[in-house]
Order: structure tokens, then sequence, then C-alpha cells
């Protein structure tokens, strides 16, 4: 448990600092998209580009620029299956990326509620929800684990590369069930591992700024969701996250870096969705 309170700690002082930049000075996201001086919040001078891990939202409908931190690693709202008037929640909604393009879908008659544990965030998104100047959207200063919301209440849940941040994600998608409609489902995108990673690098505290030492293994992540009852799950979207040679080699000798690279393992980003009973 208290290991638990000290990586939501780092992890909320760390997207604290994120949120009072704007998205060009965003340098300090070891999760963002740009180019990043990992020494910020990882201890290591290398330059890393973590554009790798996030997709493009410029064409989206409901497409604020000041909400886009590039901290994502997918595009849930693509696979969500959102319709007018449905009320959605996105679970750690930083700046409002996800919860504007939410918005655009389900319209005037729907809800899109953000859920954030960073003060930081939850101000910069309200910022950007007065410019909208939006009536059915809100921002709630919670816990993913343990939100403000009822029970039954929420026709779809989203997340973006977030989940995989929790030390508690068992509890995380436990929340999810409880706030989710029945025959209500969520979406998610986020990091996980796919075969046995070398300790050096999956062990690494740079890695875990970085989205990959605090992923599961994908069938462990899944795992999760179904031991949390959810039906009909299904893997929507996987995409590989390369990492450059000269940050692999940071934590692989050569071997290992060549086996790293042939064989089925690694690190992806995946978009799952799971249905409530």
């Amino acid at each position: 448990m208290e290991n638990s309170k000290k990586i939501k700690e780092m992890v909320k002082e760390k997207y604290g600092k994120i949120a009072e930049q704007n998205s060009e000075e965003n340098n300090s996201s070891c999760c963002g998209s740009g180019p990043s001086i990992i020494s910020s919040c990882c201890g290591t001078e290398k330059e890393l580009d973590y554009s790798i891990f996030s997709d493009d939202y410029s064409k989206k409908g409901g497409y604020l620029a000041e909400a886009d931190l590039g901290l994502g690693c997918g595009l849930p709202t693509d696979f969500a299956d959102m319709k007018p008037g449905n009320i959605v929640v996105d679970l750690g909604s930083g700046a409002g990326n996800d919860v504007f393009v939410a918005r655009s879908i389900v319209g005037e008659s729907g809800k899109v509620i953000g859920i954030d544990m960073t003060p930081e965030m939850i101000d910069k998104a309200n910022r950007n929800k007065e410019k909208l100047g939006f009536k059915n959207v809100e921002f709630h200063l919670a816990e993913i684990e343990s939100t403000p919301l009822e029970k039954d209440s929420v026709d779809v849940v989203v997340s973006n590369c977030v989940l995989n941040l929790s030390p508690e994600k068992e509890k995380a998608f436990n929340e999810i069930k409880r706030i989710l409609k029945p025959g209500a489902h969520f979406c998610v995108s986020d990091i996980v591992l796919k075969g046995k990673l070398p300790e050096a690098l999956k062990e690494s505290a740079a890695m875990y700024a970085g989205c990959v030492s605090g992923a599961l293994q994908e069938e462990d992540y899944i795992g999760i969701i179904k031991k949390s009852g959810f039906e009909n799950i299904e893997i929507k979207k996987t995409k590989r996250i390369n990492l450059p040679d000269e940050i692999l080699k940071e934590y692989l000798n050569d071997n290992e870096l060549e086996k790293f690279k042939k064989d089925e393992i690694g690190i992806f980003s995946i978009t799952v969705v799971g249905h409530k009973n």
C-alpha cells in the first residue's frame, strides 16, 4: 500500500509539471510527443522522441490543440462506439483531449466527465472547457480507482495510456465496472508487454517513467479485465512501440538487442474493449 502511494505521488508530480507547460514546451513528459529531455524525470541525458507512443488527434472532431499534451498511446475514442446522448467518462483525462473529442460525438444531448488525480491537469482542463463554452462537460479531481460517480450511471468509459501507470489496476477495472450501466462498455488504450523482456529494461525507473516498466504482460492485463467480470473482451488495435537503438543499448547488450528485435517480444500499445453484463 505504501509503495502504491509513492508511485501515485511520483506520477502526480510528473504530470503536474507537464500540465504547467504548453504542447510545444512539453519536454518533461516521458510519455508525450516531441523531443523529450528525459533527464527532467528519468535521470539520463538521452534525448527521446516519444511520438512513438502517441497517435495523431489533430484531424479529429472536437480537437483542441491546447488540450493535446501528447500523453496518449492510442485513439480509444475511435473504437468506443459512442452515440449521441451517451454519458461518457474519461479516466486520467489530463487537459481534456479525449473528453473534447468524445463530446463532439455525444453532442449537446450527451455528457462527458473527466477524472484526473492531478490538480494542475484539472485546472488546465477547466480553462480549456471555458474557452469552448461547453455546459455538458465536467472535470473531477479524483483517483481513477475511486471516482465520485454513482453506480450504474455511465454508458461508455474511455482511458488513454493511464491504467498502466496505476499500481492498483484490478481496483481500477473494478471501478470501471461499478460505474458502467448494465450492458455498457469501456474502451482503453494502454501499454503492454509481449514476451519476457530483459530485466534491465523492464525494471528501469527511467523506463517506468516512459510507460514501460509499469506495464503488464498482455495476457496478465487481459486477465485482470476478465477477473473484474467483463465479457466480450476484444483487442481492437495493436501497435508495436519501436524504441530507438540508442535507447535500448542503455539497457541491453548486443546479444540481447538482437534477440529483442528478432523475437516476437517487445512493448505494444493495445486498444481493448470490454462489456459489463
